[in-house]
């Protein structure tokens, strides 16, 4: 197969199904693992690979047009790269949450196509995307809307979160502090993460690098509470602490 080809018909298999790992592209194009990464490597504009998985480079923020000055004001590619570690954490079938914050979009695009589960959410970028995913059901809590964080607040939320069964809770972060704890910037967020991760067979911290030694006004949880912390390093398991 050419190579103009091989780019139609890998960006084809992306429009469907969002995402694909290497191994599978490889298949699909009849080539080698090696040569698919060639492929991307040498078209930044239109696939970028993150975690395991190829993806649309529009998908991505920063993926193509790399500014070491944007990066550093935003670490937006660590984040990308964080969320596509913890995408490969979800399994068919599972009901999981997925915070609010600028985070974890990219975990809610890397969900892939022909995947069937259920999204809980709260904020409005993230239902924005899942809405246009056919196989997900997607239950967005609602309440008093709160812009500084594109999100929603209120105690029907948290009723509804104590009454459900999650299998993954996927929770965001402004800082990260061995003694200080888990951190964020808005009020409003520490008890609807907190009921999210009660009701969580798993609860993963999903965060870059960049938050660690940081803290940020309120405090939501200690780092045991959490089953891993997923960076753009990968996934680091813990202990997760009883009660």
């Amino acid at each position: 197969m050419l190579k103009t080809d091989r780019l139609r018909a890998l960006a084809d298999a992306l429009a469907k199904h969002n995402v694909m790992r290497l191994r599978d592209a490889a298949s699909l194009l009849g080539v080698s693992e090696m040569t698919v990464r060639r492929d991307i490597t040498a078209n930044p504009e239109r696939f970028t690979y993150l975690g395991g998985y190829i993806v649309s480079a529009a998908n991505v923020p920063n993926a193509a047009g790399y500014s070491l000055e944007q990066e550093q004001d935003h670490f937006a590619q660590a984040k990308a790269q964080a969320s596509a570690h913890a995408a490969q954490l979800i399994a068919d079938g599972e009901t999981i949450f997925i915070d609010c914050g600028t985070t974890l979009t990219t975990l809610a695009r890397l969900i892939p196509a022909d995947m069937q589960i259920t999204v809980v959410c709260y904020s409005l970028n993230i239902a924005e995307i899942l809405r246009r995913m056919p196989n997900v059901r997607m239950i967005l809590l609602g309440g008093v809307y709160v812009p500084s964080s594109d999100s929603f607040t209120g105690d029907e939320s948290l009723e509804m979160l104590r009454r459900m069964g999650i299998n993954k809770a996927f929770i965001s972060a402004g800082g990260i502090d061995t003694a200080r704890g888990v951190t964020c910037w808005n009020f409003h967020e520490v008890a609807i993460k907190q009921a999210a991760m009660s009701s969580a067979v798993e609860s993963h911290l999903v965060v870059d690098t960049s938050k660690f030694g940081i803290v940020k006004a309120v405090r939501f949880s200690q780092i045991d509470a959490f089953d891993s912390i997923v960076t753009e390093k990968g996934q680091e398991l813990r202990r997760r602490r009883a009660g």
